[in-house]
């Protein structure tokens, strides 16, 4: 489900035009499994054809054959054969924006109808048909189980998940910070009564020129993000203290969002608590969007990577320089996370 001109949006299903195992098309997490290049990624997503219907947010959740295909398909975990009959010949999808890959194929859709029965895994089905489980809870429930997070994002999507009273369909891009916003939240509830990390860690990972380095310190959790862009020199900065964060986080957006989950996974796998700074270099390499969920898989990689451990924040900041092609000062001058662990060492050092 598109946003653009809300609340009257589009609501439609990518679909290429031939036949087999098309799962790589569109999947994120296959993109960076297999480390595609931004051109191979344009390549797929050029495949597509973005059948679609224009209607009311309010009318969207309104059964009919459309959407009933539309939700087999979300619910489904494999590519399903389907068959479309097009209104009109292919145009251009209005939709774009600098964080979202662009589906270049689209036309209002006149009938649609799977060709197979698409297979279901049960926790979905289960969570799908249960109309009293809070949305919340289903998406826990949900990543317990194993499902992956694109998954969960087209199921919340597709409105499908939630009380019966409260479901509803929301715009793909809401759904995905949604989801990453909702699970790390309900991680972070436990996290904050974890021990705090006892050193100072670093790890980082880089895919399509977007190099991450999230350092870890010693204390109550905090969070903070700030992008730089090599190209532009652009900046962009969010942060979140112990305390829970009740705004958006409009300068970072989604991305924001897609790394505090990594690092949420990280903590409670270690059952841990800390604070984290996250450096991410966007080079000039990087040169078309392809989507939030790279950036999620490639924080992943990060904290299933080797960590490493050092003394004193300074060590740390010269290993970051080895990797960074910028002067770490342009993101540790502007961080407020340090200037409060400063401040917290300080007065610790004054006791």
């Amino acid at each position: 489900m598109g946003r653009w001109n809300y609340p009257n949006v589009y609501t439609g299903i990518l679909a290429p035009e031939e036949q087999g195992n098309t799962e790589l098309l569109a999947s994120h997490e296959q993109w960076h499994k297999q480390k595609l290049s931004i051109k191979e990624i344009a390549s797929l997503r050029n495949r597509l054809i973005y059948g679609r219907t224009q209607q009311h947010i309010a009318k969207a959740r309104e059964r009919n054959q459309f959407t009933e295909v539309l939700h087999e398909i979300a619910m489904t975990h494999k590519s399903v054969a389907t068959e479309f009959r097009l209104q009109k010949p292919l145009g251009k999808h209005k939709e774009n924006h600098p964080t979202t890959p662009l589906i270049a194929k689209a036309a209002p859709v006149e009938h649609v109808q799977l060709q197979e029965n698409a297979p279901v895994k049960q926790k979905i089905d289960y969570l799908v048909n249960d109309t009293d489980v809070k949305s919340t809870v289903a998406m826990q429930e949900l990543q317990k189980a194993g499902i992956q997070t694109s998954s969960i994002m087209k199921l919340l999507s597709a409105g499908l998940l939630g009380r019966k009273t409260a479901r509803k369909m929301v715009p793909t891009r809401w759904s995905i910070t949604a989801v990453d916003d909702t699970l790390s939240k309900k991680k972070l509830e436990k996290i904050r009564l974890n021990k705090e990390l006892g050193e100072i860690r670093l790890v980082h990972a880089e895919y399509l020129g977007n190099h991450y380095e999230f350092l870890l310190l010693p204390g109550t959790y905090a969070f903070e993000v700030i992008e730089i862009s090599l190209t532009n020199q652009g900046v962009w900065q969010d942060h979140e203290s112990n305390f829970p964060r009740k705004t958006y986080a409009d300068s970072v957006t989604g991305a924001y969002y897609a790394n505090r989950l990594a690092l949420t996974e990280y903590l409670e796998k270690i059952q841990r608590q800390a604070q984290c700074l996250v450096f991410r270099e966007i080079r000039p390499e990087y040169d078309a969007p392809c989507g939030v969920g790279i950036l999620r898989e490639t924080s992943r990689e990060a904290f299933e990577s080797p960590y490493e451990t050092f003394n004193t924040l300074q060590e740390a900041f010269t290993q970051i320089q080895t990797r960074l092609k910028q002067p770490i000062a342009n993101y540790t001058e502007r961080s407020h996370l340090l200037k409060s662990y400063g401040k917290q060492k300080k007065l610790f050092e004054f006791f």
